[in-house]
């Protein structure tokens, strides 16, 4: 079977698309991408052509621009060009380049797709591209599911040439003498990818020749064997994971009862941007003290007595917020209601999200706002102050429960923890006439 026939066979066997699909192609000017064009072509298929001119190689990268251009004339395709001011973007982003290169590609690709009603984008990755990710992928460390290599789908984008070698893209080339570029400015094969291509791979090749077709065969069977890891993995998570809110309760004991707490614990932390560097780190959480915590660029991981909890760090700073009437007050954490009431009611709430103060002695404007370290108050029952942080301690609150608790503040002076308790210096007395209810709502 000629590749050609090849190629129609795996697209329409993986479902990567429709043969009535309207398809955008990347295409480089190499011989992969040219080679992804000729099949299109060949086939039948309705597709257009994208071409990217990152601006990094001087006059090459103008070269490859008119040699695209100049492919898609004969075919008789729509052809869309783009220039990028690349290392800009890579300064302002402080990514490298090609990272820059890449987010500045399917960014574009997927507004051409959108705007001109194309199905899909296909790029031309293919079998040794899939070589060099799983081995940079091993080394990295992204467990199993680096080993399964490049996906054919993943999103709108589809790669129908993951079933050819390099070697086989070249040779249908050289026998239709299908011209092309030098592909030099391939960009997503990064320096590493380069080295694993040139040096490696060959090295390794020398002494186990078949490496190569025993890599693509296993990469197969690590999707079958990813499918039973997949169902094992939602099943502790079900077990373990207990959503509170936005955060995540894990029991200690049961995580460290399981047989494999690394493997467990790098899947339920992945998502929330922690790496497998720092799952050991994880796992010594386990036997530490209550308030140890590890971060991630999106997450924390505290150890609060039985449990680790997942929460998300905070967007931004808790502003506070002026209270110069009675009415409804939205904050970070919730709402405050509060008014005052016509007559001293009978019998004093005892809910804790319900506050009952002598009106006498409250005097706007107050201010609700987050509670800070040398917070002091005179909680209700009690002849003497006692700090916030040492309250809060007490109530056997979490660090991040801490985080989310506000107090109400007059000319300096707390006089009510939100959601916790009253000051005693503003309680209600027998001499007492009026009342203001305060109200706390959390979120």
């Amino acid at each position: 079977m000629d590749l050609l026939n090849k190629f129609i066979k795996n697209y329409k066997s993986q479902h990567l698309f429709d043969p009535k699909n309207k398809l955008l192609v990347a295409v480089s000017g190499g011989v992969d991408s040219v080679a992804l064009c000729r099949f299109c072509h060949l086939s039948g298929l309705e597709f257009a052509i994208a071409h990217c001119n990152f601006q990094l190689r001087g006059e090459d990268s103008e070269r490859d621009e008119r040699f695209v251009e100049s492919l898609a004339n004969p075919l008789q395709v729509f052809f869309f060009a783009v220039r990028f001011n690349t290392k800009k973007y890579a300064q302002e982003n402080k990514v490298s380049t090609q990272v820059a290169a890449r987010e500045l590609r399917y960014n574009w690709f997927e507004q051409i797709r959108k705007e001109n009603k194309y199905d899909y984008i296909l790029t031309a990755h293919h079998a040794d591209d899939n070589v060099e990710t799983v081995l940079m992928s091993f080394f990295r460390g992204t467990g199993i599911r680096g080993l399964m290599g490049i996906k054919s789908k993943n999103g709108k984008i589809r790669r129908p040439l993951l079933f050819a070698r390099r070697s086989e893209l070249e040779n249908f080339i050289e026998e239709n003498e299908f011209s092309f570029v030098q592909d030099e400015s391939n960009l997503h094969d990064d320096y590493t990818r380069n080295y694993f291509r040139n040096t490696v791979l060959p090295m390794i090749g020398k002494i186990f020749p078949e490496a190569s077709e025993n890599i693509l065969s296993n990469i197969e069977r690590m999707k079958e064997v990813s499918l039973l890891y997949r169902q094992a993995i939602e099943q502790h998570r079900k077990k373990m994971m207990a959503p509170k809110g936005n955060e995540w309760f894990v029991p200690v004991l049961l995580l460290q009862k399981s047989d494999a707490v690394a493997t467990i614990l790098f899947e339920m932390v992945r998502e929330y941007g922690f790496t497998s560097g720092q799952v050991s780190d994880i796992i010594n959480l386990l036997d530490s003290e209550s308030g140890k915590y590890i971060v991630s660029s999106t997450h924390r991981i505290l150890k609060n007595r039985k449990h680790l909890i997942i929460s998300p760090l905070k967007e931004s700073e808790n502003t506070s917020v002026i209270m110069e009437g009675f009415g409804e007050y939205v904050f970070a954490n919730g709402t405050v209601f509060f008014k005052e009431l016509a007559d001293v009611p009978s019998q004093i709430s005892t809910d804790d999200a319900v506050a009952m103060l002598d009106a006498k002695s409250i005097v706007f404007p107050l201010i609700l706002r987050p509670w800070k370290t040398r917070d002091y108050f005179y909680p209700l029952g009690m002849p003497k102050k006692k700090k916030v942080s040492r309250f809060l301690i007490d109530k056997k609150l979490s660090l991040i429960e801490k985080e989310k608790v506000w107090v109400v503040e007059m000319n300096k002076k707390l006089i009510w923890i939100a959601g916790y308790r009253i000051d005693d210096r503003f309680k209600i007395t027998s001499r007492t006439k009026k009342v203001i209810r305060f109200e706390f709502r959390g979120k």
